[in-house]
């Protein structure tokens, strides 16, 4: 069958957790959502063997990442970062493209700083970016939806958790099927 080319594919894609950390986190616009989405991504795409990367930004400043992300993680390390951009770590950059990794999907904090701009050098890079709008978020609501506009406008695909969690899956009846729609209900 011949899919639409911004649909995810789970054999092509990559999970990017973006600084879900404790001091940020708990002043971000919908904070324990962004948690909440994030952990639903992070059991999805290891049922689905979608490969996962997470950083953190200065941690000695912003703190360790939320409990229950590291919880769902189960062992895979955070890279530490100084640049906004997650991009501004080589290992990241080479170890995507060395996978067969050719569409990204990002979730964290802030929507309007280190996701947009890692957003944008993953386009650079030529990404095609999925970001649910549901598992990013900012301080003020206006620079998370500004950035999301952004994003758009510069070729991410703005999306949701559902849609990236279906899209993941391609069909009904199967066992990651009945695995992933616990995590929405």
């Amino acid at each position: 069958m011949q899919r639409h080319p911004q649909l995810l594919d789970r054999t092509r894609s990559g999970l990017l957790i973006v600084d879900i950390q404790q001091r940020i986190n708990a002043v971000m616009f919908q904070g324990e959502q962004v948690v909440r989405n994030a952990v639903k991504l992070i059991r999805a795409a290891r049922t689905l063997n979608v490969p996962i990367f997470i950083t953190e930004q200065y941690p000695q400043g912003l703190g360790p990442t939320e409990p229950a992300v590291v919880e769902a993680l189960e062992g895979v390390a955070p890279l530490q970062k100084m640049t906004f951009s997650c991009c501004g770590l080589p290992e990241l950059v080479q170890n995507l493209k060395e996978r067969p990794t050719r569409q990204v999907v990002v979730t964290g904090i802030e929507t309007h700083v280190c996701v947009l701009q890692t957003v944008l050098d993953l386009l650079a890079q030529g990404f095609q970016v999925h970001v649910p709008c549901d598992a990013v978020s900012s301080r003020k609501e206006l620079d998370h939806e500004t950035a999301l506009q952004r994003m758009a406008q510069a070729g991410a695909v703005v999306t949701t958790l559902e849609a990236v969690l279906f899209e993941w899956l391609q069909q009904a009846g199967t066992p990651e099927f009945k695995e992933v729609a616990r995590l929405i209900k």
